[in-house]
């Protein structure tokens, strides 16, 4: 019986050291670095595009430079107006002829200030189309949609300088 159960421990031996020699048929990717991982983390390199010369675009943008030089030019002669009524307006009180004069020099200083930013909005539906055609940015109009901007940022500290020396109803 000894006998018996020794060869069967010995034959069981031997089945399980040959089945570790037998090829595991299954393939596992290498531990070592895969051709992405050399690459690196940073960005790669993109070439910006070029925007072409549009001459009808430049039509538009000297129309439009000309439209905001003439609506600076008409809120600086307005506010200088408005600045000196709110000034003679300080004493009187809400409601008088002065107070009121001066609230309506005000009122169109707002006008201007629509117009200009009606300017941005147009020249931002500009740059959107040229975005939905895949153009790239132009220069003249990013230029001139900050020269906008800024002239409406000016216009609204202006007039809330303006309405803040006035006396408030």
């Amino acid at each position: 019986m000894k006998h018996a159960f020794s060869l069967r421990f010995a034959s069981f031996a031997l089945v399980l050291a040959t089945g570790a020699c037998i090829e595991d048929p299954n393939t596992y990717p290498s531990l070592g670095k895969r051709p992405v991982e050399k690459l690196g983390f940073a960005e790669p390199e993109v070439k910006a595009a070029v925007a072409a010369p549009d001459p009808a675009l430049d039509k538009d943008i000297a129309a439009i430079s000309a439209k905001l030089d003439a609506i600076t030019t008409g809120f600086a002669r307005d506010a200088a107006k408005a600045e000196m009524l709110a000034r003679s307006a300080r004493g009187a009180a809400v409601g008088s002829d002065a107070w009121i004069t001066a609230q309506t020099a005000l009122a169109g200083l707002d006008d201007w200030r629509a117009q200009g930013s009606s300017l941005v909005t147009d020249i931002e539906a500009l740059a959107t189309d040229r975005a939905a055609k895949l153009q790239p940015d132009y220069p003249a109009l990013a230029a001139i949609r900050t020269k906008a901007q800024a002239e409406s940022d000016r216009q609204g500290a202006t007039i809330t300088r303006i309405q803040a020396s006035m006396p408030s109803a």
